[in-house]
């Protein structure tokens, strides 16, 4: 994924009459400790994962990632999380461990593609992106199979988590081959944004690892099913407003040739909030009724969205042009994940026959997820119908009628 530049020095060809701007420098240094955070993080869970299931196929086989859960926390805890999965893993053992070795090598294909010293060889960045993209279908493919032969029941910490990890699952898949799409009709800069959403779902195995790791500092008593209920609030914001840093970060443009005006005038932002607004106190009511579980689980979805709500804001106030316009569209997008949730919980509650807390779980717990999804895909119709708009204005300049404009 190459680093795209303004209109005006497309190749970010250095200009020596332009000072370097502080905070320009300052976001370069951010971006760069991200980068290396995320790619030590990659980096260590990918043994982790490629060896999380071995123990299930022949007893005693390495497993560093329970060795250093329990030294972590506490073996009971490993113990007791890994008691109820014996029967549902070795049911569907093969495609898991087809899944899990190869959602490994993905974790380590990934910081390939980021880092500079891949994007700026094409061929390299090419050949590693068929490679993941296969890996990523195989990979997802193994858990389909899983989930399919699993009820959702059945599914570590129970349904809501099944929903979340079918939902992940075909997220991964759409963003991986509309970014493949995106690469072959020549658009680099919507396929770098697919890719990394991709990626951001990816994020999710690790940092869940990691919260069950954390969370125990504060909730002690908690075992790792409740702490992957609690989890679920807040991984769906986190990993997509990664994936979206990741996108303006490497994207310098400050107009995008064709995009003129707004598809977000502020009447539309407004109304966005407001139904927003509503969905979230709709949810807030909801989990306080549940006593301090309830407000437990309201705090662990809160504090992520509305810090990730406040940088959208700020970011969109403080850019221009093109940046602005896509801040504002995924502010938008943002705005309304309370009321899908708060939508998504009773129908999952009545067409799945779940229970109201388990129902609100799922509800919440895709909701961010998927909202960022559909941002992406608006951001690339945006781009999709500039460049159609152009090209309509370039045949009618020459004479041409305009019906006969194809993509």
């Amino acid at each position: 994924m190459r680093r795209l530049g303004n209109e005006r020095n497309p190749r970010n060809l250095p200009n020596p009459r332009n000072l370097p701007n502080p905070r320009n420098l300052r976001s370069l240094h951010w971006g760069r400790a991200a980068a290396i955070a995320v790619t030590v993080l990659c980096v260590g869970y990918a043994p982790i994962a490629m060896t999380e299931l071995w123990s299930y196929a022949s007893p005693g086989a390495p497993a560093p990632g329970q060795w250093l859960l329990s030294h972590t926390v506490s073996p009971s805890y490993v113990a007791d999380a890994l008691a109820t999965r014996l029967g549902p893993y070795r049911h569907s053992l093969g495609p898991l461990l087809v899944h899990t070795v190869l959602g490994g090598a993905l974790m380590l294909l990934g910081p390939l593609q980021l880092w500079s010293a891949v994007r700026r060889r094409i061929r390299l960045h090419r050949a590693l992106g068929i490679v993941f993209a296969v890996t990523v279908y195989a990979s997802m493919a193994g858990a389909a199979v899983y989930l399919a032969r699993t009820a959702p029941a059945d599914a570590f910490s129970g349904p809501a988590f099944w929903v979340v990890l079918a939902t992940i699952l075909v997220g991964t898949v759409l963003s991986t081959t509309f970014g493949i799409l995106a690469a072959l009709t020549g658009f680099p800069d919507l396929h770098q944004r697919w890719l990394l959403l991709c990626y951001g779902y990816l994020m999710t195995a690790p940092l869940l690892r990691l919260e069950w790791g954390v969370l125990p500092l504060v909730l002690p008593d908690e075992p790792v099913t409740e702490i992957n209920r609690v989890a679920l609030m807040h991984l769906g914001s986190v990993v997509t407003f990664g994936a979206l840093l990741a996108s303006r970060a490497l994207d310098r443009r400050t107009t995008v040739r064709g995009v003129a005006g707004t598809w977000c005038p502020p009447a539309v932002l407004i109304a966005s909030q407001l139904v927003g607004a509503a969905g979230l106190v709709w949810l807030a009511r909801s989990f306080a009724g549940w006593g301090s579980e309830g407000w437990r689980m309201l705090l662990a979805y809160l504090i992520p969205f509305l810090l990730t709500y406040a940088v959208i804001v700020v970011r969109q106030r403080r850019t221009t042009g093109w940046a602005r316009e896509e801040w504002r569209l995924h502010l938008a997008f943002l705005s309304l994940a309370p009321a899908f949730s708060a939508v998504a919980a009773p129908a999952f509650e009545h067409g799945m026959r779940l229970d109201g807390r388990t129902a609100l779980i799922a509800g919440v717990g895709i909701g961010c997820g998927m909202l960022a999804f559909a941002a992406t895909a608006v951001v690339s119709l945006r781009v999709l119908y500039a460049r159609e708009s152009e090209k309509r204005q370039r045949r009618v300049a020459s004479g041409l009628p305009s019906s006969a404009v194809t993509l």
